[in-house]
């Protein structure tokens, strides 16, 4: 069973990109193919006009809360520095430069003391910026984030959005997989509409037309228009 056709776009650098559409869309499935961890039937995915197999390492993931075993004895600064394991390899023990960047980047998500801390005992929006300090650690220049703030109250939401945002602005892309427009539509650069293909791509007021929203909610999205930026 195919679970998308005819997906097709180019994304610049240094954008907040928000991959929208109902649960069963195929936006894990795209993000699968991104990270290369699936291959598509036919076509061909570049970054910087590249293979994933040239840009291993260039790309993080932030994965969905529930698909995360956090019953590991693991602190926060744990957790960051195996975002440094494809840097520091298998054998060496992380030098004092590894040391020095997990610190700056839980100092970046606010997280800077609550290092020592076990996972086991952070909130669901401390997780989630755990996981965006893992994927700065790493040094990749884009961001994909799967249903990330599933789960997460609306004030940890806007900050996870503020850290992300002040990321675009140093020229990294943020791909941001979410099924609710609700919070979150107004805040993106652009929008990538999907429902097993592409409907739309463009920045929310120009893209959430109720042609768009029906196409890719039903009936329920005309419900939508008001509170996604469409005038």
């Amino acid at each position: 069973m195919r679970v998308l056709d005819d997906v097709s776009f180019i994304i610049d650098h240094g954008l907040m990109v928000g991959v929208v559409g109902p649960n069963g869309a195929g936006k894990t499935t795209l993000f699968n193919a991104i990270l290369g961890l699936i291959s598509p039937t036919y076509g061909s995915i570049r970054i910087h006009g590249l293979p994933f197999s040239e840009m291993r390492g260039e790309l993080a993931y932030v994965p969905q809360q529930e698909k995360v075993n956090w019953r590991f004895p693991l602190t926060a600064s744990d957790v960051v520095m195996l975002g440094r394991q494809r840097k520091i390899g298998w054998v060496r023990r992380p030098s004092n430069e590894d040391k020095q960047i997990v610190s700056s980047c839980l100092e970046k998500v606010g997280l800077s003391e609550r290092g020592l801390d076990l996972v086991t005992n952070l909130s669901g929006g401390q997780r989630q910026r755990l996981f965006i300090a893992r994927a700065l650690a790493q040094e990749a220049h884009t961001l994909l984030l799967d249903e990330a703030f599933s789960g997460v109250d609306v004030a940890s939401q806007e900050g996870l959005i503020e850290i992300l945002q002040s990321l675009t602005n140093e020229g990294k892309t943020v791909l941001i997989a979410t099924h609710d427009l609700t919070n979150l539509a107004k805040r993106f650069d652009l929008v990538l509409c999907l429902n097993q293909h592409v409907c739309a791509l463009g920045p929310p007021s120009e893209s959430f037309t109720p042609a768009v929203l029906a196409e890719l909610y039903g009936a329920h999205g005309m419900s939508l228009i008001n509170e996604t930026g469409k005038p």
